[in-house]
């Protein structure tokens, strides 16, 4: 299959709103990728990968990228594109976890993480997976040890695993809209030793096993309105005590998402900024 490269280059700003509103998309690119310029981290350029000839001003126009950003498009040889544009990157360090692919070895003194480039996001590349990395390892830092985890919106179950390897004994549910993320994350956690987290689909917390329960620790890693929309639900799945960890949102986002915990009742702990995007560490006292 030829796939197509669609590229747009600027400023930064609106290409880090622009990554997030494509990967929101259902039917969007199979590959969001977003870079800056080693010589100014101001500019940069975003690459879609689409299978078939984008129309590039309607992708602009969705994107929400201004006029003056250029865009170029062209076909690919038929390669695995989005394995290969990944095959390349080092390994993730954050903290006392390291996410790292096949073709690299794991990092000694980290709790490794094996995750291959597939179609699921959650790699470990982006800012929004390794701000929560980050702040997971602040917390256990601290001497936070959750005995039951929650992962919503897993991806590629990056989260999840972390918490297993870090957590051995704690109880970890996680969950995705997509089916295909779930079937991912399974074979990741298998990879990884990791094969005890329950795995299942479910939109949001529609799902028998999220009913009138509360977890000790919350992930969600996804988008700023699913998590404004999901405040109170995610709300009721923390009990005194409980921490969430909320990713997925610029850093012009945060204020916005705070105010939608803090309506609840909700402490804001801390807002983490990272490459263009925030995490919130959210307790319910």
């Amino acid at each position: 299959m030829t796939l197509w490269k669609l590229v747009f280059a600027g400023p930064m700003g609106p290409l880090y709103a622009a990554s997030e509103a494509m990967m929101a998309l259902e039917d969007g690119p199979v590959s969001v990728s977003l870079f800056e310029r080693e010589e100014d981290e101001t500019k940069g350029w975003i690459e879609l990968l689409y299978e078939a000839e984008p129309d590039a001003e309607a992708v602009r126009q969705t994107a929400g990228l201004p006029d003056d950003y250029p865009a170029t498009c062209a076909p690919l040889p038929e390669e695995d594109w989005v394995k290969l544009s990944q095959s390349g990157l080092p390994p993730v360090i954050a903290g006392r976890f390291a996410l790292h692919g096949s073709h690299d070895a794991a990092p000694e003194g980290k709790l490794a993480i094996l995750i291959e480039a597939g179609p699921a996001f959650g790699t470990g590349h982006h800012g929004t997976t390794r701000g929560c990395l980050l702040a997971f390892d602040a917390l256990l830092e601290e001497g936070f040890t959750p005995a039951s985890v929650l992962d919503v919106g897993t991806g590629t179950g990056a989260l999840a695993i972390a918490a297993r390897l870090a957590l051995p004994d704690a109880e970890i549910l996680a969950t995705d809209i997509d089916p295909d993320a779930v079937e991912e994350s399974i074979r990741n956690a298998e990879k990884n030793n990791a094969a005890d987290i329950d795995f299942f689909a479910a939109d949001g917390f529609e799902h028998i096993k999220l009913v009138e329960r509360d977890f000790d620790l919350v992930f969600a890693n996804i988008l700023a309105g699913p998590l404004i929309d999901l405040a109170p639900a995610i709300g009721r799945a923390m009990h005194e005590g409980s921490i969430a960890i909320l990713s997925g949102l610029l850093e012009s986002q945060a204020d916005e998402v705070s105010a939608a915990y803090r309506a609840l009742g909700l402490h804001i702990e801390r807002k983490d900024p990272l490459e263009g995007w925030s995490t919130l560490v959210v307790r319910k006292a």
